[in-house]
């Protein structure tokens, strides 16, 4: 398991799971939990690309590593492996938890496909108020012909037939 980030690092994961569809979870390390959203169409280093994030319920930390299938009657039943995991840091003064209240987050990721910045800004006016969009910001590691590329090969959902959850997935 990996330690806690030095420095002002916090970690970050995406998850790709395939519940009742496949979607990717980007999850952040904060507050002693995993601030999570729902992304359909999963995070991209293009940034002309805008994707819907959905937020919803934190997570547990000791979720960070999680790869497995959850327990068909579960909530979010279904194949789950890590997609990409690393360290973000905030871009701007006033904490993490204030800017994500004031409905704009700016950050850097540090992961191993994801990497430089981001941005989550929250949809203004209408929705529900869960409804951000994930932005990579254009930077030297922005990178217009970029393509999302699934973890979910069958080798690995035959490895992932033998673990289980780390803790209570509702």
């Amino acid at each position: 398991m990996p330690t806690r980030a030095a420095s002002g690092a916090q970690r970050f994961v995406v998850h790709e799971h395939k519940a009742s569809r496949l979607h990717y979870d980007f999850r952040l390390e904060m507050g002693g939990v995993l601030r999570s959203w729902a992304a359909p169409k999963g995070p991209s280093m293009n940034p002309a690309d805008k994707r819907l994030a959905v937020m919803v319920a934190d997570h547990p930390v000791e979720y960070i590593d999680f790869e497995g299938i959850i327990p068909e009657g579960s909530y979010g039943a279904g194949p789950v492996v890590v997609w990409d995991q690393g360290t973000y840091e905030p871009t701007e003064a006033g904490g993490a938890e204030n800017q994500l209240g004031g409905g704009k987050f700016a950050f850097i990721l540090n992961g191993r496909k994801l990497k430089g910045a981001f941005a989550l800004a929250r949809f203004a006016g209408g929705g529900t108020g869960k409804e951000w969009l994930l932005m990579k910001k254009r930077d030297e590691h922005s990178d217009p012909s970029w393509t999302l590329k699934s973890e979910l090969t069958p080798k690995r959902l035959k490895e992932l037939a033998v673990k289980t959850p780390p803790c209570d997935t509702s």
